[in-house]
Parts: structure tokens; sequence; C-alpha cells
């Protein structure tokens, strides 16, 4: 048996569960502004091939993750047939991949308008394409088995929830952690004040936009991503405000430590 707090959303919905994955493709944004001040976050071929390389690295791991849940249930070393190509790695490799490069290749002041047009030209085509539909209808599921083939995707009545279309608002979850890690390199009660209002903000969009717009983690839609990056930053908000505001930092040594590794 398992509570329903730890189930994930069946479809439309969203439960704690449903928060874990979002908040990390949030701080993995976070983490990718602070690595590449290195670079001064000029476009240079050093710079291109190491995110390139780690892009490929997590990637196949997770082809080798999803290579291994196979082996272990079919007892088959090479299944080739029935290996699923994308998944949660897949997912965190392309969308780093993607939001490294656009963060070197463009000015970060036209960064929030990038997001803009990834979520709404992801929304024009989830109500054009019938992608709110729980089934193979679904213009999700019509890309993936057309490119992927059946046999390629995650079981979920043709609906892969790491998919190729729902890749394009995660590039944008992963910008919206992106700018506000360039927030936190400022002075900590000016940011600790910007990360609740942008916390606020976003989070109180996602449920207004949600009554025309689900929250759907399977197929990742605009509100989702609002809502989820907005409790990611409310959250770290907090989390800044006991750590490092009040100093309460005793209890947090055990997530430090692997934090930091």
């Amino acid at each position: 048996y398992v509570y329903s707090p730890l189930k994930h959303a069946q479809w439309n919905g969203l439960t704690p569960t449903d928060l874990v994955f979002p908040f990390f493709m949030f701080i993995m944004g976070i983490s990718t502004y602070i690595s590449l001040r290195k670079y001064n976050f000029t476009f240079s071929t050093p710079a291109a091939l190491k995110i390139i390389k780690r892009t490929i690295v997590i990637f196949l791991i997770g082809i080798a993750i999803n290579w291994f849940a196979l082996l272990c249930y079919h007892h088959d070393p090479l299944p080739f047939a029935q290996i699923r190509v994308l998944g949660v790695m897949q997912r965190l490799a392309l969308c780093y991949g993607a939001s490294a490069l656009i963060a070197l290749l463009i000015k970060h002041k036209y960064i929030p308008y990038l997001i803009f047009v990834l979520l709404a030209g992801y929304f024009i085509i989830l109500i054009t394409g019938n992608g709110f539909a729980y089934n193979e209808t679904n213009i999700l599921s019509i890309v993936d088995r057309s490119i992927l083939g059946d046999a390629h995707m995650y079981q979920d009545n043709h609906i892969d929830p790491e998919g190729l279309l729902s890749t394009i608002p995660s590039i944008a979850h992963v910008l919206i952690g992106f700018c506000v890690g360039k927030l936190l390199m400022e002075d900590i009660r000016e940011k600790l004040e910007r990360l609740f209002l942008i916390g606020t903000i976003l989070t109180f969009a996602g449920f207004l936009l949600s009554y025309g717009c689900p929250f759907n983690k399977k197929i990742w839609s605009p509100t989702f991503v609002l809502v989820t990056c907005g409790l990611g930053s409310s959250f770290l908000a907090l989390l800044v405000w006991i750590i490092d505001i009040k100093g309460y930092k005793k209890w947090s040594r055990f997530f430090e430590s692997f934090g930091v590794n």
C-alpha cells in the first residue's frame, strides 16, 4: 500500500511527490548559473565541449539504467528492441545541455522572453493537438510513437512522461532556475525578498492559469512549470532565511554533506 501523498497524480493534479523532479530541475538551473560563471558566460569551444560531454554522459547513464532494469526483468543481456530511449536522467541531460548552451549564446536579459515563448508555444501545441487527452490521440504520444516507436517508450496509455515535446517546457523550467541563480549571487537580504516575491508571483500565476491549463506532470504543462518553480523559489527562500540569516545550521549538516557532493 502506498499513501496518496507518496503517489504521483494519475493525470491532472499535483501531489507532494510530483514536486521532487521539478525541484531538482529548478536547482539544476541555479547550479548551472553558478558553474558557468567561470566562463564569464562567454561561448567558447572548451566550454561547449564540456557541456556536450556532460550532456552525453548523463544521457548514457539514463540509457544504462533502463538497460539494467530490462536485464533484471527479462534476463536478456541485449534488450535493445525494448529499451526505453528517454527517462529522468535523459531529460536532465537534454535540459541541462540546452539551457547551458542558451546561457552562453544569448544575452541573459532575453532569457525571460525565451521562457515565455517556450511555455506559450508549448501551450498552443497542447490545445491544438489534444494535448490534455490521456490516450494515444495526444499529440505528445503521436510524436513519440512516430520518432521513438511504441516499444521504446514508457507504457502509460501510450504517453511517455519524459517524451520529446514535453522537453520544451522542461528547458523553460531549468531556465527559470537559471534566472533565480542570478539573483542568489546578490545581497542576502535583498535576494531573500526577491526569492519570496518570485515564488509568490509564479505560484499564483500557475494556480490562476490552471483553470484553462491544468497541472500535469506527465505532459509537463506550463502551469506545472510555474507552480513548481514558484514553490521551489519560496522553499529556497525559507531555507535561506532559516540557515543563512537566522543561523540554524545544525539540523542541516546531514543534507549539506550529501548536497555538497
